[in-house]
């Protein structure tokens, strides 16, 4: 039994006539008549009771009849919903984020602005640190990782970088460095300031970078505590507890306890990326939509960051 047979019968149903059911399926009515017999033989019972003024449904054959229209409906629903899959309009999304990635307001308007564009696909969303969240993604449990800088470099892994921004001190307010004028800090004058740091596993791009830069101004910095998330740092810099650095977009948080300054003298620059990481091979159609719109707003975002740049460097009139 194929579908063309049930398609055939519903319409020999419908019309109620071999002849005008034949028309409508555009073939001979002998063979549609064979079709029809086929079925019968095949189903052991008879569908229809011919007449010469055609033909009327049998008990059996009115059953059958709602069993095959719920049979075509399922099928054309099927291809549908697969059709909408393939293009990407419809399916799963699974999208994991470090807590510093997530506090950029370009990764929630990626996401809001995702949700609306395809409002059929459902997302998921974890949090994890950055190893985790690409170990993850190469083992296909997640189509796409948001993190800072990536940690490794598993095979068939890809990174999608969208773009990237300075780090800057965080300190308590009242500390002495804060009393220098001008805005910036210099990296020497942190020489004996305790760090508290995100875990070296967790961002180990950005932690070297930062030991690096402290070892060129000439001294070893002193960790006096690892973190699991930079979310965390702020609220012990907050308490007191020392001095951190955090990428620029997380300048708000703890506004009321903590001073965010630019970093001055560092070598190599301290600076912190936005990256996104994902299989390079049987990506979804969903998630190639996310690469896509992902990239084309963090491009628009890098472009407004230029513009107000050049409008505040501007001199007054």
């Amino acid at each position: 039994m194929e579908l063309r047979h049930l398609r055939y019968f519903v319409m020999v149903a419908e019309e109620k006539h071999f002849t005008r059911a034949a028309a409508r399926l555009n073939m001979q009515q002998p063979p549609l008549s064979q079709q029809i017999r086929a079925l019968e033989e095949e189903l052991g019972f008879e569908l229809f009771k011919r007449h010469p003024k055609g033909v009327d449904l049998t008990t059996g054959g009115a059953v059958f009849l709602e069993e095959a229209k719920a049979i075509l409906a399922r099928v054309q629903d099927g291809a549908r919903r697969a059709a909408r899959v393939a293009s990407g309009v419809e399916g799963t999304l699974k999208i994991g984020f470090t807590s510093s990635a997530a506090a950029h307001p370009l990764i929630p308007q990626i996401i809001r602005a995702y949700r609306e564009r395809y409002p059929a696909v459902s997302i998921a969303l974890e949090e994890g640190n950055a190893g985790r969240l690409t170990e993850r993604a190469s083992a296909g449990e997640l189509e796409v990782g948001v993190l800072r800088a990536p940690v490794s470099q598993p095979a068939g892994i890809e990174f999608h970088r969208l773009l990237v921004e300075e780090l800057l001190w965080v300190l308590p307010i009242g500390h002495p460095a804060l009393a220098a004028a001008g805005g910036a800090i210099d990296i020497q004058r942190m020489s004996d300031e305790p760090f508290i740091l995100v875990r070296r596993p967790g961002a180990p791009g950005m932690y070297a970078n930062l030991l690096r830069a402290c070892q060129t101004a000439g001294f070893e910095p002193k960790i006096a505590f690892e973190v699991e998330r930079m979310l965390t740092n702020v609220s012990l810099v907050a308490a007191g507890e020392g001095i951190s650095v955090v990428p620029a977009s997380m300048r708000d948080i703890h506004g009321d306890s903590v001073v965010y300054r630019r970093i001055h003298g560092a070598r190599p620059r301290l600076v912190a990326p936005l990256t996104m990481v994902c299989r390079r091979f049987n990506q979804s159609p969903a998630l190639l939509n996310f690469i896509q719109l992902a990239r084309r707003l963090a491009k628009d975002h890098r472009s407004q960051n230029r513009v107000a740049a050049s409008v505040l460097s501007q001199p007054n009139s």
